[in-house]
């Protein structure tokens, strides 16, 4: 070992220099490798993000809405209503009807208790039996009486009989001619009383004043109908009915759009309970006088067709139109803003907002409708679509809609 020669011992430099260039190597491999891992990362970043659009809703709107000339809100009210009771006071025995019960003039509704009012009609019967038996019998002792005092004044003449019998035969003849008279007279009593027991029977009948429907059911069998209603849980109504021909809307007109306003008026009515469905109507009336407190007007608008789905006290808006609308007028058209319509491989489309995507509807335009557009497609009133579509707006694409 000591021999060894020390000068032949040395590194070998071409080993200490490949081994850092294979490590550069694959640091630059795993760079690029990283570099491309992030172009991917960032783009699917881009195309993920959702992008931020205007929205407009598509409409259901009427053609005349463009000539309309005033909007007014107001009621639907029956200009013949009555709260049906009874002038006599007892207790309700029957009623034959129920709210939305439909009723004729002259029905009966209700009746009321009536076992004194019938006793005494059988009474007032009874008394013109005896009334006129008694005029009977007055009028046989008048007849009676007549015959002697005629025969009484034949004889007096001759002296036959004296002067004192004839007095006494002609104050029996007047005696009974007057009861005769008072015996007709306690007849037309007695059948003034059975008149007066019959409308008293009548009044526990309450019957419909004219051709109506129930609105309300204000009594129960058992109550106490009274027609002032001043006692303790008394009822002074049993019903209250309305004709449902006689429906018009009270609407009020600010003053200084009275002038728009006009007696026949075409107009356009839409209730709150059937938002989907107008009634043509004309103005029927303009209340003359005014309400200081609302500075307003009352107009009264007449339906030109009754609906039965019309109830009264239906808050309703009534239009009042340039003119009358055509049939073609009447319906409703699908309507969206022209701004959200676009051109894509030259079709007309909307780009509808479905979730957070937006999908591409082929529609056609027709004529417009105000500041709307009238279309029709597969879209339907209350659809989201996007306001100014972007020129690269696809099919598929995510958006938000601005923040409110």
């Amino acid at each position: 070992m000591a021999d060894m020669d020390l000068t032949k011992l040395k590194i070998d430099k071409s080993l200490r220099s490949s081994a850092p260039l294979k490590r550069r190597g694959r640091t630059v491999w795993w760079l690029a490798l990283a570099a491309v891992l992030a172009a991917l990362l960032i783009a699917v970043i881009v195309v993920a993000r959702p992008v931020t659009v205007e929205s407009a809703t598509v409409s259901l709107v009427y053609p005349s809405q463009t000539f309309t000339l005033l909007n007014a809100s107001g009621y639907v009210v029956a200009q013949r209503k009555a709260a049906v009771a009874s002038k006599a006071t007892s207790r309700l025995e029957w009623l034959g009807v129920e709210e939305g019960s439909r009723v004729r003039k002259g029905e009966v509704i209700a009746r009321l208790e009536r076992q004194d009012v019938l006793a005494a009609r059988g009474q007032a019967a009874a008394n013109i039996e005896t009334a006129r038996a008694s005029m009977e019998q007055m009028r046989a002792e008048l007849n009676d009486a007549t015959l002697n005092f005629k025969r009484m004044q034949d004889l007096l003449p001759q002296g036959v009989v004296s002067q004192s019998d004839f007095d006494t035969a002609e104050a029996r003849y007047r005696r009974a001619k007057a009861a005769l008279d008072g015996s007709k007279s306690a007849i037309d009593s007695a059948q003034a009383a059975l008149q007066s027991a019959e409308v008293a029977i009548e009044y526990t009948l309450i019957r419909a004043p004219f051709d109506a429907v129930v609105l309300t059911k204000d009594a129960d069998v058992g109550d106490i109908v009274t027609p002032l209603g001043a006692a303790a849980n008394a009822k002074a109504a049993v019903v209250t009915i309305a004709d449902m021909g006689s429906l018009l809307v009270e609407a009020d007109v600010s003053e200084a759009n009275l002038e728009k306003v006009r007696v026949g008026q075409p107009c356009e009515l839409q209730l709150d309970a059937l938002p989907e469905a107008r009634f043509r109507g004309v103005v029927h009336m303009i209340v003359p006088t005014a309400d200081r407190s609302k500075a307003s007007v009352m107009v009264k608008v007449r339906f030109s067709n009754i609906d039965s789905r019309i109830l009264p006290e239906m808050s309703a808006k009534v239009a009042f139109l340039e003119r009358a609308a055509r049939p073609d007028e009447q319906q409703p058209k699908m309507a969206v803003s022209p701004a959200a319509i676009a051109s894509l491989a030259g079709n007309k489309v909307l780009f509808v907002i479905r979730g957070e995507r937006v999908t591409t509807v082929e529609i056609k335009v027709g004529k417009p409708i105000g500041e709307l557009v009238e279309v029709s497609g597969p879209v339907k009133a209350g659809d989201k679509v996007v306001l100014k579509p972007l020129a690269k707006m696809k099919n598929g694409v995510r958006v938000k809609l601005p923040e409110q």
